[in-house]
């Protein structure tokens, strides 16, 4: 079989997007294992309990570390203050955003609103562009020409995923967004799938935000300090590094183009904190085969269909023992990915 070497055109107006249309892998029907109605049901009830609790700890833990860290400014005990405030805000708003985006979070919808509109801040993610990229995410998941959220297009640039380690590629291009859609305009992708009826908003929430930001730097300036800074905004950057490490296990190295979450997507076995910190994303085969069940019954649902998808892997190190020689292998043969199906361990294509 001749090997593919050319890469291909990861963007939403090029050639891929007509092609993926053509053959029929646009707004498809995708794969779900079997589950009994009743059963579905009962696992996509929403509460606002579990997410009301769940952001409590995670509010009042960032007070006390944004608290600590800056009473202990000018010393080196700030650092693992800062540490832990910089997870915090940086990593986990990652999956906060992207549960109360679902709005499956909270029961209440503007609850989930609050905590969207929150997270996104803290993670630069604008609301209303984000809200509709991984709508369109969630339906071509992994699709190439028509999901605007691949991570790690092929071959993969590990330079680019190693400099997001710190939000350096991501959040430089989050901040040119900014300035773009604060002067009325979207970029040519942004208008395939946000509808015109929200442009609007999109213009209205990053001049908001840049004038937040603004703000921050005159705080700064005022106080001869950065310390305001490492507060809002920089978080985003110095706390960044989590949100990747769990990010690029979701996809990365597995199939595309394909319409069966359970080759495009991993499940990877996490302790009860990295659980907390990523709310229960970790499930991510299950989350995108049923993405109407809150994050609190993703380990129900897991159970309820173990059997038809492939093993979890289990531990973050194993996801990248298999994550980074696909991903260096992809660099020489771009076609490569791993597939893994119901009883394998680990396979190739």
């Amino acid at each position: 079989m001749a090997v593919e070497s050319r890469a291909r055109d990861y963007s939403l107006i090029g050639p891929e997007g007509a092609k993926a249309q053509e053959k029929g892998l646009a707004g498809a029907a995708w794969y779900q294992s079997p589950i009994p109605r009743k059963q579905l049901k009962d696992l996509m009830q929403r509460s606002d309990g579990p997410a009301l609790r769940d952001t409590a700890i995670w509010i009042a833990a960032l007070a006390l570390s944004g608290s600590a860290a800056a009473w202990l400014w000018g010393t080196w005990w700030c650092v693992p203050a800062f540490f832990v405030y910089g997870v915090l805000y940086g990593s986990s708003s990652d999956s906060r955003w992207h549960e109360c985006g679902h709005r499956t979070a909270f029961k209440t919808r503007w609850m989930n609103d609050v905590v969207y509109q929150l997270a996104c801040f803290m993670i630069l993610r604008e609301p209303t562009v984000w809200r509709w990229s991984h709508a369109r995410h969630h339906t071509d998941t992994i699709i190439v020409g028509r999901d605007p959220e691949i991570a790690v297009p092929r071959p993969a640039y590990i330079p680019g995923i190693l400099l997001n380690l710190f939000a350096l590629k991501s959040g430089a291009k989050a901040v040119r967004l900014l300035f773009i859609h604060a002067a009325g305009r979207l970029a040519p992708e942004e208008e395939t799938f946000i509808p015109e009826a929200e442009h609007g908003r999109v213009y209205v929430v990053a001049r908001i935000y840049l004038a937040i930001f603004a703000a921050v730097a005159a705080a700064c300036a005022a106080v001869a300090s950065i310390l305001p800074a490492m507060l809002i905004g920089l978080p985003t950057f110095y706390g960044g590094w989590l949100a990747v490490v769990f990010g690029v296990t979701q996809h990365a190295g597995l199939a595309e183009d394909i319409l069966d979450h359970r080759l495009n997507s991993r499940t990877v076995t996490m302790n009860p904190l990295l659980r907390f910190l990523y709310w229960n994303m970790n499930y991510h085969v299950e989350h995108h085969m049923f993405p109407a069940v809150p994050y609190h019954a993703l380990p129900r649902l897991h159970a309820v269909v173990k059997s038809d998808c492939p093993p979890p892997y289990p531990s973050l190190w194993a996801a990248y023992a298999e994550i980074v020689p696909a991903l260096l292998r992809q660099s020489k043969d771009p076609s490569y990915c791993v597939r893994r199906m119901p009883g394998a361990v680990a396979g190739s294509r």
